[in-house]
């Protein structure tokens, strides 16, 4: 297809790209172009080849083989950086700040401005730095550290220094996955404006009533092959799951638990001054208990306290109506409470190790007598995980960070299911998630809180949080702003709590 032939002015095309990953066919000839003043949305589950595809254009991977054009001629990036000296951007889904550097450092990396060529102009930097978070009105200190800031903080930073490149390619990988309503409209805001400057716009997002909100024409890859482009205004969302998964979902959220009386867990006046006020909650055997608030509003940092990755500064926790002692992540685990936080690459995983070594690290003790290890009762473990949650991996000892972001979370759950917990702290667990591993991980937490166990689902996305709560708490600044039953949240109502 060429900007001729469709009558488009496009601006990026690239024709039959091919790549394999240690024998993982990623992408089979996969042709696409993006038209300026376009927004592009690349759909299809995890594992399909859309981060690959983005990476080849952005140079971070090369193709085995494909030619790519930039208005029209072609092009071949040997690094991300020949790729934003020719106009192209990524935002992508994993971030990589660098931690003990600033917002404002990490926004213009390689781009500060000098004082005789030889010293930073920290002045300027720090006033160009805000100059860019308030195009995108976010109210960040450019001095402050990034690893003090938030996931979703994080990911405003990293939209932020996509923007400070005016490219004339922008491509978003997951963009609003940690982001809450109030900065998905902000972002929004941004496309439409970019749209106008004739910027064309790479989309990747999960979240389909996005793709219908904001993209013009989408296109969906499976298995690493090309199935269709279709315009948005043409189609509906069932059509497009179809075309993503061939084969037929019943029903988006999967629900059987039925909750009791009984309490499983009570917390009273747990506080972290700082990070949350005095939190008091129960959890009930069989119970999903949904908690919601906008970005900022302390659930990240309720769940932590909780598990003990930060150590609280009073209240009291009881299970099974004694008190027990989480101060750190150990106890919690040995008081059978395991916790899926909500950044996976940075919290959940180790990237550099294998499937089988990051399921079994929070259980390793159980294979061990002495100095021998039970290495079959330890294959048969990880072996059970993998088809438990039918994670796509070529072996047991394939790097995690090999896997596609659904699969890599299929491992997290992995390993907290060797671990044999009774209480299951989930912190946005369906992050940048496609439409079928969702609905494992939904059947996967009704049959754990049917088995008479608990789960707390912190969520940002509110047709999720009413779809699988039983119950939901609301957070706002830090505290309980609010409380809904199941049947009686309506999102309008959950809104009203959060603001």
């Amino acid at each position: 297809m060429t900007a001729t032939q469709t009558g488009r002015d496009v601006i990026l095309r690239m024709d039959n790209a091919d790549k394999r990953f240690h024998g993982v066919h990623a992408l089979k000839g996969v042709s696409i172009e993006l038209g300026r003043g376009e927004v592009h949305a690349i759909c299809g589950e995890n594992g399909a080849g859309k981060s690959t595809l983005m990476k080849i254009l952005m140079g971070v991977y090369s193709a085995d083989s494909g030619t790519m054009y930039l208005n029209g001629k072609p092009v071949h990036f040997l690094s991300p950086r020949q790729a934003l000296d020719a106009g192209i951007a990524i935002i992508e889904q994993e971030l990589t700040p660098i931690p003990d550097m600033t917002v404002a450092e990490n926004i213009f990396l390689g781009r500060e401005p000098m004082v005789a060529g030889l010293f930073v102009n920290y002045r300027e930097l720090n006033r160009m730095a805000l100059e860019v978070l308030a195009r995108i009105e976010v109210n960040i200190d450019p001095h402050r550290k990034m690893k003090t800031l938030s996931v979703a903080e994080v990911q405003l930073v990293e939209i932020a220094k996509a923007l400070s490149y005016d490219s004339q390619v922008l491509i978003m990988d997951e963009p609003t996955s940690a982001l809450g309503e109030k900065e998905t409209d902000i972002l929004f805001e941004i496309i439409h404006s970019l749209k106008e400057q004739g910027k064309g716009i790479f989309y990747i997002s999960h979240r389909l009533k996005e793709i219908f909100r904001i993209a013009d024409v989408v296109t969906i890859l499976r298995d690493g092959e090309y199935i269709a482009t279709r315009r948005t205004s043409g189609l509906d969302q069932d059509t497009l799951v179809s075309l993503m998964i061939s084969r037929k979902l019943e029903g988006q959220y999967i629900k059987g638990n039925v909750p009791t009386l009984t309490p499983l867990l009570q917390v009273r006046d747990l506080v972290k001054r700082g990070r949350h006020e005095p939190i008091s909650l129960e959890l009930r055997r069989g119970e999903i208990l949904g908690i919601y608030g906008l970005v900022g509003a302390g659930r990240s940092e309720f769940l932590e306290s909780l598990f003990g990755v930060v150590k609280p500064d009073g209240g009291e926790i009881l299970l099974n109506g004694k008190r027990a002692s989480h101060r750190t992540p150990y106890d919690s685990i040995k008081n059978g409470v395991a916790f899926v936080t909500e950044d996976r690459k940075n919290s959940g995983l180790a990237l550099i190790l294998s499937v089988k070594d990051n399921a079994t690290i929070t259980s390793v003790r159980k294979y061990h007598r002495g100095p021998f290890v039970n290495r079959r009762r330890e294959r048969d473990d990880v072996s059970r995980a993998i088809d438990f949650f039918s994670i796509k991996t070529p072996s047991e000892r394939q790097l995690v960070r090999n896997l596609s972001g659904g699969n890599q979370q299929k491992v997290v759950l992995g390993r907290w299911l060797l671990s044999r917990p009774t209480i299951l702290l989930m912190d946005e667990p369906t992050r940048g998630i496609d439409v079928g591993a969702k609905r494992e991980i939904y059947r996967f937490m009704s049959d754990f809180a049917s088995a008479g166990n608990g789960v707390i689902m912190v969520s940002s996305e509110l047709p999720e949080i009413i779809g699988m709560a039983d119950r939901i708490l609301v957070f706002k600044d830090g505290r309980l702003s609010g409380e809904a039953a199941r049947g009686e949240a309506t999102e309008e109502r959950l809104m009203q709590m959060a603001t």
